[in-house]
């Protein structure tokens, strides 16, 4: 009887837990950038929908276990995003291999399919695979092509929905007419970017003024000199609490003619005037990115990767939003900018080198292959590269000291996707009061253990063989400790 009772109670609980678990979902997440908790963007936008979205993910089934956790994840999500929004959030899951109808109903959707590697019965081979949603608002809809597992999956859905919920979007503008990069060239940043924006180039001889319409502008890489008159048009709209984004070069370098030299637009005496000063020389800095040099070896000419100051590379980051989540990027021939100005607490540093860089002045010659490098040449710690200014009126500006860090098709330049979310976090950070800017880099995070310190990459490297064998070590002699209790136990006369 007393089992039955038992049994009961323990079935009573778990039913008990069951019809609680659909009114209330609780998970502990443990991961370094709370991987598994959403941010606080994503719940006001889903307490503040004012229409249902439905989300129809297309995954195939039989999946690989390392790529069907993204499926899991993602309706785990799901799962999440319904509670919150209180219903308004619906999905459904739809396998495309089912059936050819279901598969051209996910293709004429704009899912993409990819092709994964699988092993069976010890042979690998090839299989088409779905991973992709699409999200949709009444006759509104957004698509994710493809999970890539490891991703922002969080950023990918709550952005989607926010691209159709909102029909009046915010602009930005990117000046032209300087010979800046045309949208052509910043492809991958306009992608990023109007998910939120609507962004538009923006000639300042064309316009009397800035309209009121654009939340920032942004002057990425101009080439040629800028007209007094176009910055007078800057400083009105700075005035009326505008934003104003600046990443452009102060020197420019040749790997072709091996010359470095220094570079004006005009942009020099104007960001003196607001006390910020970009610098006429190259920062180096010992963590740097590498050039393909042509070396010869016997009777074969071979490019062999040479690492090269003057790329300095940024692993590690302030905790700002601006950086929050990147992990690493590439900035070729950088420049230091500082604070000249009157009042220190306008300024903040949000983009430094390392601990062992240096400043070269322009001009300047390089000798790649023949210069030995040595802790010499790095005399200077923590550089800044990119600050914010916070202006009297209001308004922010933000100065980056390299303009090409995020073109495209830059020659010998290397360029990663965290260089593409340092502008458009820079333009989120000015422009989007919705917290999104958190979710962009928000992902799995590749912790390559050569990066880590001595001391760390040792304890990894011992810890992960000798724990192993200290908890069986352990638990072996809990076993014998308890064997020899039973028996000491037994021993005694008053044993039955």
């Amino acid at each position: 009887m007393k089992n039955y009772t038992s049994i009961l109670l323990v079935a009573g609980i778990l039913l008990l837990l069951n019809i609680l678990s659909k009114q209330f979902f609780l998970r502990f997440d443990l991961t370094e950038d709370k991987q598994y908790t959403l941010s606080n963007a994503t719940k006001n936008i889903l307490t503040n929908l004012e229409d249902n979205i439905t989300v129809t993910a297309y995954f195939s089934e039989d999946l690989p276990p390392n790529v069907a956790r993204t499926k899991s994840d993602f309706k785990e999500m799901l799962v999440e995003y319904n509670s919150l929004s209180k219903g308004m959030v619906d999905y459904e899951f739809i396998s495309p291999n089912e059936s050819p109808e279901k598969e051209q109903e996910a293709l004429q959707s704009g899912i993409r399919p990819i092709m994964i590697n699988i092993r069976e019965k010890d042979q690998m081979k090839q299989q088409k695979a779905f991973m992709g949603a699409v999200i949709n608002m009444g006759e509104r809809k957004d698509v994710i092509p493809f999970m890539q597992p490891g991703t922002a999956m969080e950023y990918g859905l709550t952005t989607s929905i926010k691209k159709i919920a909102v029909v009046d979007k915010p602009a930005v503008g990117l000046i032209q007419g300087h010979g800046e990069p045309g949208l052509q060239e910043l492809q991958q940043v306009y992608e990023a970017l109007s998910i939120l924006y609507n962004v538009e180039n923006l000639n300042l001889g064309q316009e009397e003024t800035i309209p009121e319409r654009f939340k920032t502008i942004a002057f990425v890489n101009p080439a040629d000199s800028i007209p007094p008159s176009h910055l007078t048009k800057v400083d009105d709209y700075l005035k009326r609490g505008g934003n104003v984004f600046i990443a452009y070069n102060a020197v420019d370098g040749d790997l072709q003619t091996a010359q470095g030299t220094a570079h004006t637009t005009g942009l020099e005496s104007w960001l003196q005037s607001k006390g910020v000063e970009v610098e006429n020389s190259f920062i180096v800095d010992a963590s740097c990115g590498s050039v393909s040099v042509q070396q010869r070896q016997g009777f074969f000419t071979m490019n062999t990767p040479v690492q090269f100051p003057f790329l300095p590379m940024i692993n590690k980051f302030a905790d700002h939003p601006i950086t929050k989540g990147l992990e690493q990027i590439i900035l070729p021939f950088a420049s230091p900018v500082r604070y000249i100005g009157a009042n220190p607490a306008e300024f903040s540093s949000f983009l430094t080198t390392s601990a062992k860089a240096g400043v070269v002045p322009a001009p300047t010659m390089f000798d790649v292959t023949n210069k030995q490098w040595s802790g010499n040449d790095f005399p200077m710690s923590n550089i800044t590269i990119g600050g914010v200014l916070t202006l009297p009126e209001g308004g922010k500006m933000v100065v980056i000291g390299d303009g090409d860090f995020a073109v495209s098709g830059q020659q010998g330049r290397g360029q990663s996707q965290d260089n593409i979310s340092l502008l458009v976090n820079s333009i989120d950070f000015m422009s989007d009061d919705t917290g999104l800017i958190d979710l962009r880099t928000k992902g799995v995070a590749t912790r390559p253990i050569e990066d880590l310190e001595d001391g760390t990459r040792s304890m990894y490297k011992y810890g992960n063989f000798l724990l192993p064998l200290f908890l069986v070590m352990l638990y072996g002699f809990y076993r014998m400790q308890k064997t020899r209790g039973r028996r000491m136990k037994r021993m005694q006369e008053n044993y039955v």
